[in-house]
């Protein structure tokens, strides 16, 4: 149930944000509504990948816990784990700032 919650809210925003920005009439407005986009889409990456990244370390602070022994590969699974979710807020971060900067969709906003 949560997973359709999720899917369909991301859905609605995108589909909200995006007519926003087709709808904008010129192309300072289009900017700035491009602006706003990637606020929010950095902002939620970020909390996603934060409340990712805490749930693996709870996840790994348990598992150490619960069986010291095994730290040593927890601790390695973990940092591992961590880089990947990192890695998707850089992501999240480097088309943002293509959008920010490059203006791809102000061309076809204007005409």
């Amino acid at each position: 149930m949560r997973k359709a919650f999720m899917t369909i809210f991301s859905t609605a925003a995108l589909l909200s944000l995006a007519s926003a920005a087709f709808a904008a009439g010129d192309a300072m407005a289009a900017i700035g509504t491009i602006s706003w986009a990637t606020a929010i889409g950095m902002g939620l990456a970020a909390a996603g990948c934060g409340l990712g990244q805490g749930l693996g370390l709870k996840a790994a602070c348990e598992g150490t816990a619960r069986n010291p022994e095994a730290g040593g590969k927890i601790t390695v699974t973990l940092i591992l784990g961590l880089a990947f979710i990192e890695s998707l807020a850089i992501y999240a971060l480097v088309v943002c700032l293509i959008l920010l900067f490059a203006h791809p969709f102000a061309k076809i906003i204007t005409g």
